[in-house]
């Protein structure tokens, strides 16, 4: 019995060790990495891995493809025994797709991924065809840049050498990946790449490859509709299709005929005229008011210069303190279609309550002018470097100031009066050698709601609280967003006082209002700084506050490499 045992103890054995040798013991931990190309050509393409695995490599030698499948490729890379991240580059020696790092997160992603040529995203799911076909295509994406009139730039590093390029047009829009159909334009590939001259203007760009397009004859109109660049391969078929960036075009045609056109309205005696920059708008019309709360009483078509870029229309004297809004016909690369856009003019100098419409007013008119405007001397400076600055906010100057009257108290009129507590202790400054009042913004701030009766105060009063106490920011966070308290920084119109900063703030008493508080400091020996912040907006797009993109959608902001607005 003892000798049976023992032999079947020793069979159980050797198989186990049999098992073991053919197995290799516990089956090592791997991550497989597919990828795919529209061209399916994988010869030379490898992957750099770093982190938790165990076989680490250097960039000149990546790993070999393991496989092939019907997605395409494939690679199975060994991993550390608790490992939790893998990154990895595809890359065919110095040339990567698509060039950021790439990074598996193995506890939420699991150990197998998904890639496609072009496409920085790391896909946890095998794609269908038709999604590789669209992240090859998409065009919510801009990547390429249009920089002079017969010049674009692409990063043409992950396509091969015999790629063939175009632009596509599409006046009504509707491209897609799956729609290309539109007027194609043959781009030629410049082996010598960008010019010193356009590298210098665009660095970021220095290192793209130069599309040359030669037949520039249709270029402004081209403009005003969907664009985007294609490559494809010598059999046609599609390897990218990208949307494109157009300030750079649209600085090389314009620039030197239009910035020095005056803008919004401009008047002749007494006949208005308006005039707006809008050289990709398909048609803009003037909607005019004489109630913003209303229905426009005219729309009436404006005239395009096609050297200038701007849309123009002459009126008659009735115009004044009328009110207005252009209405755009442009295509918005945020939605890739054709919008058609109700809104303010950039250029504005007055604005309905709340901004809602430009109104036509000429600054030269002596009803808009306090007494004495016109002969007002600015106190004496012999030299900026005499300068001496004091920062205030607005609102803050005079708010709990019990010697203003109390409909006045945050509003430019608290500085009419010369002897309230506030203007007293800044005329004092100003004897004492201060020079400059430097004004926290004033210009139409978006997020100050000018109708002061939906304004709410905290609860209760907050000097009951102790000082270390945390009720009184508690009691402000309730009614943040219905408060009148704005720092400023969130720029609606530039070239408009802020309406919430007056006691009347629909139309022109903003304007009367904000000179006689300059006159009044001026007076008091102070000049006046006004703090202006081009380099923000409250928003783009399509937003219910942008401006600017609704006018030149595309062109104002600053956009990152795929067309997406910088909000560093």
């Amino acid at each position: 019995m003892k000798s049976w045992l023992f032999l079947l103890a020793l069979l159980t054995f050797s198989a186990f060790l049999i098992v073991s040798a053919q197995t290799g013991g516990e089956p090592e931990r791997t991550a497989r990495v597919h990828y795919t190309r529209p061209d399916a050509t994988y010869e030379g393409w490898r992957l750099h891995v770093w982190e938790d695995t165990t076989q680490p490599t250097e960039w000149e030698n990546g790993l070999e493809i393991s496989g092939e499948d019907e997605y395409g490729v494939y690679w199975e890379v060994g991993l550390t025994e608790n490992a939790e991240t893998l990154n990895f580059i595809v890359h065919k020696g110095d040339e990567k797709d698509p060039g950021p790092d790439m990074s598996l997160d193995i506890g939420e992603m699991g150990q197998e991924v998904w890639l496609v040529s072009g496409d920085s995203a790391v896909y946890t799911e095998q794609p269908s065809s038709e999604e590789v076909t669209a992240s090859v295509g998409d065009l919510s994406q801009s990547e390429a840049h249009w920089l002079r009139e017969d010049t674009l730039a692409l990063d043409t590093s992950g396509l091969p050498g015999d790629a063939q390029y175009s632009l596509v047009y599409a006046a009504d829009a509707g491209l897609s990946a799956e729609n290309l159909a539109g007027d194609e334009f043959p781009l030629t590939l410049d082996e010598d790449g960008l010019s010193e001259e356009v590298s210098a203007d665009f660095p970021h760009l220095a290192e793209f490859g130069r599309l040359e397009l030669t037949d520039t004859a249709t270029v402004p109109d081209l403009l005003r509709g969907q664009l985007a660049v294609v490559a494809r391969d010598a059999e046609g078929t599609l390897l990218r299709a990208t949307g494109v960036q157009i300030p750079g075009v649209l600085d090389d045609l314009y620039a030197e005929a239009a910035y020095d056109e005056p803008l919004g309205v401009v008047w002749d005696e007494d006949v208005p005229s308006i005039r707006v920059w809008a050289p990709t708008a398909q048609n803009v019309r003037l909607h005019l008011f004489e109630n913003p709360y209303g229905e426009a009483g005219e729309v009436l078509e404006m005239t395009f210069d096609n050297t200038t870029g701007i849309w123009s229309i002459t009126g008659d004297s009735s115009w004044n303190e009328q009110y207005y809004l252009f209405g755009t016909t442009v295509y918005a690369p945020t939605t890739q279609q054709i919008e058609t856009n109700l809104v303010t003019d950039p250029y504005s100098h007055s604005l309905s309550m709340n901004s809602t419409h430009s109104q036509i007013v000429d600054l030269q008119r002596a009803e808009l002018q306090p007494e004495g405007w016109a002969s007002l001397e600015k106190p004496p400076l012999t030299s900026t470097r005499d300068s001496s600055v004091y920062e205030l906010h607005m609102r803050d100057f005079s708010v709990g100031d019990e010697s203003v009257p109390e409909e006045e108290r945050g509003t430019y009129l608290a500085f009419t009066h010369p002897d309230s507590n506030g203007m007293t202790h800044l005329k004092s400054l100003a004897d004492a050698g201060l020079t400059h009042l430097h004004l926290l913004p004033t210009f139409d701030i978006a997020t100050i709601n000018e109708d002061k009766s939906a304004w709410q105060e905290p609860e209760g009063d907050l000097s009951s609280f102790g000082p270390a106490s945390e009720e009184q920011q508690a009691a402000i966070s309730e009614i943040r967003e219905q408060d009148p308290f704005n720092w400023g920084y969130d720029p609606y119109h530039y070239t408009v006082p802020e309406g919430s900063y007056t006691t009347e703030p629909m139309g022109t008493p903003r304007i009367v209002q904000y000179r006689e508080m300059v006159k009044a400091l001026n007076e008091a020996g102070l000049r006046v700084v006004m703090d202006v912040v081009y380099n923000h907006t409250n928003a783009s797009g399509q937003n219910e506050r942008s401006v600017l993109d609704k006018v030149v959608p595309g062109y104002y902001h600053r956009l990152n490499l795929q067309g997406e607005v910088e909000t560093s």
